[in-house]
């Protein structure tokens, strides 16, 4: 064989050769994505469970009594019995005032109805011995007719001598401030030794209720017919507040309490109607003017099937779950019954469905799926608190 043509058949080979390992070090491409077709998800199972049903709106704490300590009567505070921040039941006494000016009055009306009495007392006999003279004509008609007459403006007297002392006592009473509702004592604005006026309009401190207290919110006036049911209700419907604007974190969950009345008209500015619930507050969670969330519970949803949030996708015109069959997915379109945070009450599937919570974005139907793991801990956060 000449040489030339030994050279011409060693550089084929020579090629080939070159060829072959480059197809083994850089496979085609659909070769490459023939072993990578799984997408790996994560998939929840539908759950059926009995779900409780909220509105949700916000609401501001209210106290059901609070006063505001004012005297009654002018004077020098001789004592403050309390202190800021006591608690404080009804008739409890709150404060004292210089009393002497009005006991010396009381004395006085006192001994002026004594006098009178005694008067009123000579009158009434003097009228007896009056009347038996008048039988034989002893004394005239007109002399017995003026005593008639003074015995009267005497007992009239001696009435008014008596309204003087009660209001007198009631006087008296003022000066011995006692609470009119059980409650905490508030910021004092003043001291002992201050001379306190009527026409005071700061007073001396503020008793507010704590416990029970109130909260008031509003709702859309598309709930005016559910709350009129969970008014009339054999049993108040449970509300619970929250702090801030989180109502699923049990963390921030301060006082469970129960719906109590709903205003007698509707804000044609806003479109809502406002609401009271009542809570008890023995801890002290709820304060008079903080902002909370509320949330009323409107229904409760028997045998619902509940899945995350993060499961129902939204599609052009309806929403949609991917569900997984064997090895692959397949898209399912389902109805939204109810929703919030927690967790979306749907139907269109079965309960033990097995549907993809995470990793949708690469999925359509038919994809090869490949199942990481465990459910995410967030299949926990939709079970129903109880």
């Amino acid at each position: 064989m000449p040489i030339a043509k030994k050279t011409l058949v060693s550089a084929a080979v020579l090629v080939a050769l070159a060829a072959t390992a480059l197809w083994f070090l850089n496979p085609p491409a659909t070769t490459r994505q023939a072993a990578h077709t799984a997408v790996p998800v994560r998939v929840v199972k539908v759950l059926q469970q009995d779900v409780p049903r909220y509105a949700s709106g916000i609401g501001s704490v209210l106290s059901l009594h609070s006063v505001v300590i004012r005297t009654q009567v002018d004077g020098i505070l001789t004592r403050l019995l309390v202190k800021e921040g006591q608690l404080v039941k009804v008739g409890d006494l709150l404060a004292t005032i210089d009393d002497r000016t009005i006991r010396a009055n009381l004395d006085q009306a006192r001994a002026q109805l004594a006098q009178n009495q005694a008067q009123l007392q000579v009158a009434q006999v003097n009228l007896k011995r009056y009347k038996l003279l008048t039988v034989d004509d002893g004394i005239s008609k007109q002399t017995y007719d003026q005593q008639l007459a003074l015995v009267n403006q005497l007992a009239a007297t001696v009435q008014g001598n008596q309204a003087a002392i009660d209001a007198a006592q009631v006087q008296l009473s003022y000066t011995q401030i006692r609470s009119p509702v059980s409650g905490r004592v508030g910021i004092r604005t003043v001291d002992e030794g201050n001379f306190l006026r009527m026409s005071d309009a700061q007073g001396l401190f503020s008793v507010t209720q704590i416990d029970p207290i109130a909260v008031e919110f509003s709702l859309p006036q598309q709930m005016l017919p559910t709350l009129q049911q969970l008014i009339r209700a054999q049993d108040p419907a449970a509300v619970k507040a929250y702090l801030g604007a989180d109502g699923n974190n049990p963390d921030t969950l301060l006082g469970n309490g129960h719906l109590s009345l709903i205003d007698n008209q509707i804000n044609a500015g806003t479109g809502t109607i406002r609401a009271k619930a009542e809570f008890d507050n023995a801890q002290q969670k709820l304060w008079p003017g903080q902002l909370v969330t509320v949330k009323i519970q409107t229904a409760l949803e028997q045998g619902a099937l509940t899945v995350p949030p993060t499961v129902v996708q939204r599609g052009l015109d309806q929403h949609f779950v991917f569900r997984v069959n064997g090895q692959q997915v397949e898209s399912v379109p389902v109805q939204v019954l109810y929703q919030d945070s927690g967790l979306n009450i749907i139907s269109g599937v079965q309960a033990g469905d097995v549907l993809v919570s995470d990793g949708q974005s690469r999925l359509k139907p038919g994809t090869q799926v490949q199942v990481l793991g465990d459910p995410l801990p967030v299949v926990q956060a939709a079970q129903v608190q109880p």
